[in-house]
């Protein structure tokens, strides 16, 4: 559950070269993700703010860790490995 510190400070995506809102996003899909309460919505939620976030023209993930290195909270990149695998998940069986 250390994906539900994240503050949203944005630190992550100022560090990132390709001002990547990735980790932000993940943290935030990982933390509800993994949460039975937020089980219910969980295709929908990672769908949605997917779209979102390129919708707003932020870049992907190129794994350079900037972001992780800049977390004030240590958020960590693996949170963005389970956003990959939900949004694959979701697109396959939503």
């Amino acid at each position: 559950m250390d994906a539900a510190a994240c503050i949203g400070c944005g630190a992550c995506v100022a560090a990132c070269k390709n001002s990547s809102a990735m980790l932000f996003v993940s943290a935030k899909v990982s933390h509800l993700a993994l949460l039975p309460q937020g089980r219910a919505e969980a295709k929908a939620r990672v769908l949605n703010m997917v779209a979102k976030m390129d919708e707003l023209g932020f870049g992907n993930c190129t794994n350079t860790g900037a972001c992780e290195a800049e977390c004030p909270k240590s958020i960590s990149l693996d949170n963005i490995a389970r956003l990959n695998r939900e949004y694959l998940l979701a697109r396959i069986f939503g």
